[in-house]
């Protein structure tokens, strides 16, 4: 390492062995393939919704006429492809693996498409499975795509670690639910996209409320103030809300998530569609 490294490699001008060692992180897309955004969608813990959030945000960011796409990096809990009711397996060409369609044109790739079967587990080591998840960005023809949203295992493990320095991320969206711990799931979150350098587009508060089917009231179950709280204690100044909302939860069980009429998140997607435009 030379004398003049100011090891921070953005702003050094130096040339050297670590320089290397980073800029080799990066992984090539196929040479068939097109994107242009890509957006990591990511949370402290497991359990908050993030696929959830991933599928409609494709789904608003298509609806607003752009080509969108889901590489699907959870793979030890792959349910992006049930969602939008697709379970048959991907298909390969002489140029790579070919991601599934949904219905309304967006593309994915999911290791659930690779298995014999849907409910087979992935036993892989961390190594393994971070591996795979590069090969979906190397060796998959995505076609043209204008934003791509990825999403995450919980942590901050080998999985977001190698999404952060082999993937081109544009930005993260941050999931979280309302109790107690939300501090620290969003301070995880937060820290590791400082570490990484990339931008924090919003924070999405999953079951922060229901409304009442009898009277229409609101009602906050876990409470509020936190998520307010801890997006402010991190200068995050977007923030959405989904509600508990049996409908909604029904449509991706049913892999109809493309028809849902649920707009909570239709101002991030216009959000992240004009910031990174």
């Amino acid at each position: 390492m030379s004398d003049g490294c100011t090891h921070d490699c953005s702003t050094c001008s130096e040339n050297c062995s670590e320089r290397e060692r980073q800029e080799d992180m990066s992984a090539h897309l196929n040479q068939y393939s097109r994107v242009g955004k890509v957006i990591g969608v990511v949370s402290g813990k497991g359990g908050v919704g993030k696929s959830l959030v991933t599928s409609m945000l494709a789904v608003f960011t298509r609806r607003l006429g752009y080509k969108t796409a889901i590489l699907d990096a959870d793979l030890t809990g792959p349910s992006i492809p049930s969602a939008f009711g697709i379970h048959e397996k991907a298909a390969g060409s002489d140029l790579g693996i070919l991601p599934a369609v949904s219905k309304t044109g967006i593309e994915i790739m999911s290791v659930n498409l690779l298995l014999e079967n849907e409910t087979d587990p992935v036993v892989w080591r961390g190594p393994v499975i971070a591996g795979v998840v590069k090969q979906f960005w190397t060796d998959v023809v995505w076609n043209d795509v204008d934003f791509m949203f990825v999403d995450m295992p919980p942590g901050t493990g080998d999985v977001p670690l190698t999404v952060f320095q082999s993937l081109p991320v544009d930005g993260i969206v941050i999931v979280t639910s309302p109790q107690e711990l939300v501090g620290m799931i969003v301070g995880k979150a937060v820290n590791m996209a400082k570490l990484m350098n990339v931008p924090i587009l919003g924070l999405v508060e999953n079951f922060g409320y229901y409304r009442c089917p009898d009277c229409g009231s609101i009602h906050h179950p876990f409470g509020t103030g936190r998520v307010d709280f801890a997006a402010k204690e991190y200068g995050i100044g977007t923030v959405c809300r989904l509600p508990i909302d049996p409908v909604f939860a029904a449509s991706a069980d049913k892999g109809t998530i493309e028809l849902s009429e649920e707009n909570e998140l239709a101002g991030l997607a216009k959000k992240i569609t004009s910031e990174l435009n």
